[in-house]
């Protein structure tokens, strides 16, 4: 189906987006809420549904993409914080119903793609939104293992900084600005020790996607700094401001798409997280790691070739390391069958010579 896809630039919405096409949807569209631009602390805004953080890039990443934004200015605020959300006047989460309202008309796409992993709050906005504009919410990541997922997206080449902290232990001068696969072991310290959600579902940090498989360009940020938020003595919240950033060509570089689906919350009566489903049908496979693609320039390369064919093309083309693990045990298992195979046919010869032998013969 054409799905737009709700991003925020950090790693969850971006994998997310990725699942997506690994289940055969076509991303058409991005859509993006951000803050006033002449609204004081702008960079920070205090929502309980959207990550404003490194709103400035939002259209470099975009163009990375090579897709059309669709933005829109928050102007509302978390007026109905209940369970249950009811269409509110003046809250934030209309400020996504008329954004994606806009999407819909000009895109004519039947589902959003949501990178929420955790948070029945955001869920439960995000369901009514859908419902009332009869779009399918596609969230993939619903419920999964949050150590899982952060494996998963380092493994399938997401490039994301830490570009926010706030929780105790996260560390404004040594941690912003790290990437996933640096932090992974300290965050997986942090959440033995105090707790720390993996991928932040709680809060304690955000993220800035720099690259992934769907760019065809990479962002390269040339200058930043250090903005204290609240200067908290054990967990202080602080982010990083990007001032300058370019595009880099990706010339010949590895793509990875892991190619597994997880199939999260679809539908209009809520979240339903189910069992796992491999693009390439391996069910029974447990392990997740990834080979290198084409690369996207490769499948560019190729004439007459539509953007959603060399997608398609490289998540068919994907293997993880699992699969590649099992294709060396089915090759093993071949050998012994093959060897079976031989001793059976020359037991056979034996016994088409000797009576004796005349009894039947089973290849295990």
């Amino acid at each position: 189906m054409r799905v737009a896809a709700l991003i925020s630039g950090g790693k969850d919405s971006c994998y997310n987006m990725m699942q997506c096409i690994a289940a055969g949807h076509q991303i058409v569209a991005l859509a993006n809420l951000r803050p006033a631009e002449n609204q004081v602390g702008s960079d920070e805004l205090d929502s309980y549904m959207y990550q404003t953080v490194g709103h400035h890039a939002i259209d470099l990443y975009a163009e990375a993409m090579a897709l059309p934004l669709y933005r829109r200015t928050i102007r509302g605020r978390s007026v109905d914080t209940s369970q249950v959300y009811t269409k509110c006047e003046g809250d934030e989460v209309e400020d996504l119903y008329e954004l994606l309202k806009l999407v819909k008309e000009k895109e004519e796409v039947e589902g959003i793609s949501v990178g929420a992993i955790l948070s029945d709050y955001q869920r439960v906005r995000v369901e009514n939104v859908c419902k009332r504009l009869d779009l399918q919410p596609l969230a993939y990541l619903w419920q999964r293992k949050q150590e899982d997922l952060l494996r998963e997206m380092i493994s399938s080449n997401i490039q994301a900084i830490i570009i926010k902290v706030a929780a105790l232990g996260l560390d404004p001068d040594k941690h912003l600005g790290k990437t996933l696969d640096q932090m992974e072991p300290y965050l997986l310290e942090l959440s033995s020790k105090y707790g720390v959600h993996i991928c932040g579902e709680g809060g304690e940090y955000e993220t800035f996607t720099l690259d992934c498989p769907l760019f065809k360009k990479k962002i390269i940020v040339d200058s930043s700094e250090v903005v204290i938020h609240s200067a908290d003595a054990f967990a202080p919240v602080a982010y990083l401001r990007l001032l300058e950033l370019h595009l880099e060509d990706k010339l010949g570089e590895p793509c990875h798409i892991v190619g597994r689906v997880f199939w999260g919350f679809e539908g209009q009566h809520g979240y339903r997280k189910d069992k796992t489903r491999s693009a390439l049908e391996d069910k029974d496979q447990k392990q997740l790691g990834e080979l290198p693609l084409l690369s996207m320039d490769r499948a560019n390369a190729e004439p007459g070739t539509s953007q959603d064919a060399k997608l398609s093309q490289l998540v068919s083309c994907h293997v993880s390391a699992g699969r590649r693990m099992k294709a060396e045990a089915d090759m093993q298992a071949a050998h012994v069958l093959s060897s079976c195979l031989f001793v059976s046919l020359i037991s056979l010869a034996v016994s088409s010579l000797s009576p004796l032998q005349a009894h039947p013969l089973y290849l295990l």
